[in-house]
């Protein structure tokens, strides 16, 4: 094993690959970890409702679901080339000015056309952006050698470094969120235009235009065709009740109440940048620690302990009562994403063709996902404010449950209809 790791920190492919993930979920981050808190909070945000925010993120989604189905198809046309992530790159560079002059005032003065404006703008540059990035990558890592899970975990990396600052950031003022998500965002446009390691580029001179490209990019017929595949609809359908429920849980829910349950909101809000700092902390660790149990226990396995850390996680935080329980079940993250999300992507390049990844990983769970928060951010938003975080919580947690005693059903066995790249290929990069 350290023999694999020193032969990576010599792969120029994957410490570009790796930097890239770090400053894209850095860009993102520094604003997003605390933009429900943005549009809730009184004093440093907009002091929205509960329904307002979910229709806010209901609308962010159904943006988010259109681009998703054109972005993968358009990265999967471009194989291994990097001109979609260089213009939502360009985008990112942008968040600081998009939001101090353009967003906060049209949210405050013309609600429903900077719900408008704001979809379009933040699915183009970062929600319909990162499972782009994570896509490309994942298409890196088997074209130049390396584990795509260990590059990811820089992502996880960068999040983790920004989350700690983003909480002394908001409460000085929440611009500076903003802008330093600019900051990040250039310097990840400057890395994705002159960094390109030698392999990539004879790989574009002697074969993107030719051979290779042919072999690899799928055509529109074959892209359309995997909307018609039954095993896919099953996986849209256990997405739609279980991941979505972590994106409304975690980005729409947890960050006002978990600040609520300390004695002044800015405590709170220091708290919640150190917890959540500590924990993508973690999740970094075990992106670099979850490949290695899938090829232990295998990916189904793998995903199926996913769930029941989100079970778990969103259930305990329906029945906690302090802010350390709370803060203690939050931890509990750091094991979910990587359990859930890596084992997710292998599922899709072992039983289905690789030269769909793109368009699979799209469609079959972030489009998925999207689908799930434009029906339900709203409702679970108005929930909230009729019942409270507690029973809002809970009913979560059965649903996701419930849904994961259907994957139990639904999803094949890792030696069942292998389609994409078997395990033991995996094993031997």
């Amino acid at each position: 094993m350290k023999n694999s790791h020193l032969r990576m920190l010599k792969n120029p492919s994957y410490l570009q690959s790796s930097l890239t993930m770090l400053l894209f979920f850095a860009s993102w981050g520094v604003w997003w970890s605390f933009f429900q808190l943005w549009l809730t909070s009184t004093k440093n945000g907009l002091g929205l409702s509960g329904s307002a925010v979910g229709t806010i993120y209901s609308a962010n989604s159904v943006v988010t679901l259109i681009l998703m189905f054109v972005y993968g198809a358009l990265q999967d046309r471009l194989v291994l080339k990097r001109t979609l992530l260089i213009a939502c790159a360009v985008m990112g560079t942008l968040i600081g000015p998009f939001f101090t002059w353009v967003y906060a005032p049209l949210l405050t003065h013309h609600f429903v056309i900077g719900i408008i404006v704001g979809s379009v703008f933040l699915s183009c540059g970062f929600l319909a952006a990162s499972p782009v990035f994570e896509a490309l990558v994942e298409k890196f890592s088997r074209q130049f050698g390396f584990e795509y899970g260990q590059a990811r975990a820089w992502g996880s990396f960068g999040y983790a470094l920004v989350a700690l600052l983003a909480g002394f950031l908001f409460v000085i003022d929440p611009k500076l969120n903003f802008w330093f998500g600019s900051l990040f965002g250039l310097l990840l446009l400057l890395n994705l235009l002159f960094w390109k390691p030698k392999a990539e580029r004879a790989l574009k001179a002697d074969a993107l235009a030719g051979d290779l490209a042919k072999k690899s990019a799928p055509s529109l017929k074959e892209m359309l065709s995997v909307m018609k595949m039954p095993q896919l609809w099953a996986i849209i359908a256990f997405i739609m009740f279980t991941w979505t429920f972590y994106t409304v849980f975690d980005q729409q829910m947890f960050p006002e109440f978990y600040t609520n349950l300390f004695a002044t909101p800015a405590l709170g809000q220091h708290m919640y940048g150190t917890l959540n700092s500590v924990q993508v902390f973690g999740e970094a660790l075990m992106m670099g620690i979850v490949p290695i149990i899938m090829k232990k226990i295998g990916v189904r396995k793998t995903l199926l302990l996913g769930m029941l850390v989100m079970f778990v996680r969103i259930g305990g935080c329906g029945l906690a009562t302090n802010p350390i329980a709370v803060s203690l079940i939050k931890m509990l993250h750091a094991l979910e994403v990587p359990l859930f999300s890596l084992p997710m992507f292998r599922y899709f390049t072992l039983h289905f063709d690789t030269k769909l990844s793109a368009t699979l990983y799209m469609v079959g769970f972030q489009v998925a996902a999207q689908v799930g928060q434009v029906i339900l951010s709203t409702p679970l938003g108005m929930l909230r404010d009729s019942v409270g975080y507690s029973v809002t919580f809970r009913v979560i947690a059965g649903i996701v449950l419930l849904a994961g005693v259907y994957a139990f059903f639904i999803l094949k066995k890792d030696d069942q209809d292998v389609n994409g790249q078997p395990l033991e290929v995996a094993e031997t990069n």
